[in-house]
């Protein structure tokens, strides 16, 4: 009888996961999550074998919140996480806490606070109120601990009845601190690393905390949200044990010794942007590959790249023993040319498409505005010295391209007493009209441009203005396309050149992300590094070719870092499908989330839609997730996409959701 990886492992290590599996089940104690090694019965002996003093400095300081009388709200800044942290104004966190759930006795200018079990805020009570931790950066810039207390959006969460942990974390790239010379690491794997000890901190500290940590949830945008993925994925896995000891992260209780975890309740994500392993090989499969200008236009050695890349790309898909919810393998298959566009797996990515087109005809209103929008960086509260204006628009094209050569035309343009210039062009055709607005500032440039469509019979005509790929049955409600290949022509076209991650030149945030210390950006696709060794015959004929390229990826993929760990390995801790797919020795090694939420934009030229699909297919297939909400977003780019209301509404929602005992509404 033959076994997939997936099964193998699953029956080898049957008593390991499922006592992984275990976190999954809702915990209405201050317990550890079982799998963690924390029994929760205080009249064990101490283990002797751990000195039960070690983090008593990571105690919480009970007398030194501070209190928002107008808002009912207790906080602290500023507390350390762990004991060795490389920057202290990064590895600290701040807690925001309901009101009710603390009685709380003045001194002077702080309260002295102990939990008030009797409280209720929305659902939960202090023994049953989950954390909810946001990842507040889209790029992976550092994170840092907030210095001054706002009230401004936290009401979203606290209301509620949830706390609030906002903790820093380093970024993508390797720094310095103001008052020194010493170089802090940054990258791969330190933004996990970080918030895993974050972790670590409040289970610490669960009897002083008005919450069940065990319902920890992360929750980010973009490569932030990608963070979120690896934090829900790879709960206490051995990978990120020697960065932990450098930093002097928790790793027992203070009573018994018992070991605690850092494996987290719920993971949310808005176009995450992780797996960078495939990540170069599935935009070009996707996207890449019907795409003919730029770095992939015939005479280009990328343009060669780009075509084996996709290839490649195939081969992976075929050993990540995905399944669909029939449990059928989802494989890529040869069409002509080395090309890969026919198999399960490119059906289920046309079905993702039509699914999503379909929801949006049945469920939107007309006439209906598009207008679209990419953000770099969310605005999730907790930090008043962030502004909300790093949530900007730039840079995008109207889904119906060319407006008609009859359209007509008018423009007017007006300044304000900032300097800053707006000019505003509005073209109509029939049944459509578009208004580009282009606003001028010191900083740079914004433009948006809407499109009104007065029936949805105008918005397809328009989508098929160039082509005819896309019909809507509106008695049945059901949409269909002609191919992915359309699809991405008209609406997901390639805007990132080749390749779209690990760059040509190292100078992706991506290629920041995988730098170590004073080396600022390497190379890090093992894939490409490999193509060009093999291809190098084909690719130094073409144009653009430099023969450095060989060694340049070739000894940045074989380079490690300060603890000896290669740039593949840090590829690898930073993709949750090392954790969740049977086509890695990384599987079945860690405590996954039972509950996951993850919304893409399906129009975002970012990253692929394989990114996001991938990851719902291995956790769809895992065992101990509960449940796994994918959303596909037609009509939205990369930003909050949600197919209605608020994104953190819709986040409350869904905590509250996962949270409530199970058979109920």
């Amino acid at each position: 009888m033959g076994w997939t990886r997936r099964e193998f492992l699953a029956l080898a290590s049957a008593g390991t996961v499922a006592g992984l599996a275990a976190c999954s089940v809702p915990q209405q104690s201050q317990e550890q999550p079982a799998g963690s090694g924390s029994s929760g019965s205080s009249a064990e002996e101490p283990k002797s074998d751990v000195v039960l003093k070690e983090f008593e400095d990571l105690a919480l300081d009970m007398s030194a919140w501070k209190y928002d009388k107008e808002h009912e709200v207790y906080y602290q800044l500023g507390v350390p996480y762990c004991l060795k942290p490389g920057s202290a104004s990064l590895e600290s966190l701040a807690i925001f806490v309901p009101g009710a759930y603390f009685k709380a006795e003045e001194k002077g200018d702080t309260y002295a606070c102990t939990i008030d079990t009797e409280a209720t805020v929305g659902n939960f009570t202090p023994a049953t109120a989950p954390v909810v931790m946001p990842i507040n950066s889209g790029t992976l810039s550092a994170q840092n601990c907030p210095t001054s207390y706002g009230y401004k959006g936290l009401g979203t969460y606290l209301d509620a009845g949830f706390v609030y942990v906002y903790a820093g974390f380093r970024g993508r790239s390797a720094g310095f601190e103001s008052d020194s010379k010493e170089i802090i690491s940054g990258g791969a794997p330190w933004p996990v690393v970080d918030l895993k000890a974050a972790v670590r901190f409040l289970r610490y500290n669960k009897d002083s905390l008005p919450c069940d940590t065990s319902r920890v949830f992360s929750f980010g945008f973009s490569m932030g949200g990608g963070i979120a993925a690896v934090l829900g994925s790879s709960g206490d896995s051995e990978l990120y044990t020697p960065y932990l000891e450098q930093i002097g992260a928790i790793t027992h209780d203070g009573t018994n010794g018992d070991p605690i975890s850092d494996a987290i309740f719920g993971s949310a994500s808005w176009c995450p942007i992780t797996s960078f392993d495939t990540a170069d090989a599935a935009y070009e499969w996707q996207m890449g590959q019907y795409s003919t200008d730029g770095t992939r236009a015939d005479g280009q050695w990328t343009q060669l790249l780009s075509r084996d890349l996709a290839a490649a790309y195939a081969a992976s898909v075929n050993s990540l023993d995905l399944r669909d919810s029939d449990d059928n393998a989802l494989t890529l298959d040869e069409t002509s040319g080395e090309i890969f566009t026919d198999g399960t797996y490119y059906n289920y990515m046309v079905d993702q498409v039509e699914a999503a087109a379909a929801n949006f005809f049945q469920n939107t209103t007309f006439p209906y505005t598009y207008t679209p929008t990419f953000i770099t960086s969310p605005s999730f509260p907790g930090d008043p010295n962030l502004q909300s204006s790093a949530a900007g628009v730039t840079d995008v094209e109207a889904v119906t391209g060319d407006a008609s050569a009859q359209a007509a035309t008018s423009s007017s343009t007006d300044a304000t007493a900032s300097g800053t210039a707006t000019t505003t062009t509005t073209t109509t055709t029939e049944g459509t009209t578009t208004t580009t607005t282009t606003t001028s500032t010191p900083t740079g440039t914004t433009q948006v441009q809407s499109t009104v469509y007065n029936t949805v019979f105008d918005y397809v005509s328009a989508l098929n203005a160039s082509d005819y790929w896309l019909t809507y049955n509106q008695r049945r409600g059901t949409a269909r396309i002609q191919s992915l290949g359309a699809f991405v022509r008209n609406l997901k076209p390639a805007k990132k050149g080749v390749c779209a991650f690990d760059a040509v030149d190292r100078s992706s945030v991506e290629n920041q992300t995988f730098g170590i210390d004073d080396e600022s950006t390497l190379h890090f696709s093992k894939t490409a590094a490999e193509l060009i060794a093999q291809h190098i015959d084909a690719y130094s004929g073409a144009q653009q070719w430099d023969k450095k390229y060989v060694t340049e990826w070739g000894d940045d993929v074989a380079k490690e870092d300060a603890l000896g760990t290669t740039v593949t390995t840090r590829v690898n801790m930073l993709n949750p499908l090392y954790f969740l797919s049977g086509g890695y020795d990384g599987f079945g090694t860690a405590g996954v989330a039972p509950h996951w939420r993850i919304n893409s934009g399906l129009f975002q030229t970012d990253t692929s839609l394989c990114t996001e699909a991938n990851l719902a297919l291995a956790l769809s297939h895992y065992d101990g997730v509960s449940d796994v909400a994918f959303t596909p977003v037609w009509g939205q780019g990369h930003m909050l996409a949600e197919q209605s209301g608020d994104a953190e509404g819709n986040l409350v929602a869904w905590v509250v959701a996962c949270c409530a005992p199970a058979g109920s509404e």
